[in-house]
């Protein structure tokens, strides 16, 4: 669902540029999108520090002072859960999730052009495929009262509730990058500049070092680099 790692997701974003607004509805639909994210991203973030604090309260329980625990380990299963589907959208929308890149090199321009397309459209029915399998899931687990087989017994709906909305909101977050790119191209559709590997990143973003940061082919058609030598490395 992406064309590289962005490391630079993962820390501050104080020297990144503005991004240029998308005009008419599918820009109201990106804002609406992006405020959306940093909300989701913002109570993942709570979930998973909440899932840290569950667990080390079950391992002092059980090992310091040697009582059996019955929530803790699911709690913490659908706290990650949550966090894990919830974000899906928010990764999805700065292009984070993890690809191969093989073809990259390979395929002129134009053909770049219309695999990045293609590979949204396929990462979009693979989604909507799973979306519905997991609102399906999700039904029998509410009308048929399903619990866990533990001692604690939690229903089942809640994890698939969880499941299932993260991924009706990656699926939208996908639907609105294919309709940017069918209108403004790939490059209006979130597909940032070429990574070369996870040094680069950290070296351009978060030191402050354009100047150092390697060249590599863009997957639009020129070649990349940042810092003061620049025009010697477009072609």
């Amino acid at each position: 669902m992406s064309h590289g790692f962005d490391a630079a997701t993962a820390i501050s974003e104080a020297h990144a540029p503005p991004e240029p607004r998308i005009p008419g509805t599918l820009g109201v639909l990106d804002r609406m999108s992006k405020a959306l994210n940093r909300v989701i991203m913002g109570l993942g973030g709570l979930a998973l520090f909440g899932a840290c604090l569950v667990l080390s309260h079950s391992v002092v329980i059980r090992y310091v002072f040697h009582e059996p625990t019955e929530w803790q380990d699911e709690m913490a299963v659908f706290l990650i859960v949550g966090a894990t589907f919830g974000s899906a959208a928010a990764v999805q929308a700065k292009r984070g999730h993890v690809a191969i890149e093989a073809l990259t090199g390979l395929l002129p321009p134009a053909v770049n052009r219309v695999r990045l397309v293609l590979v949204d459209c396929v990462s979009l029915a693979f989604c909507l495929f799973f979306t519905w399998k997991s609102w399906s899931l999700d039904h029998e687990a509410w009308t048929d009262g399903q619990v866990s087989q533990s001692t604690w017994g939690p229903p089942l709906w809640i994890p698939y509730t969880l499941m299932a909305a993260g991924m009706s909101l990656l699926c939208l977050q996908l639907a609105l990058q294919i309709a940017e790119a069918i209108r403004l191209g790939p490059s209006g559709a979130g597909w940032a500049r070429p990574k070369i590997g996870l040094g680069a990143d950290i070296n351009r973003d978060m030191r402050g070092r354009p100047d150092a940061t390697p060249a590599g082919p863009d997957p639009m058609g020129t070649t990349v680099r940042t810092g003061p030598k620049a025009g010697q490395a477009r072609g």
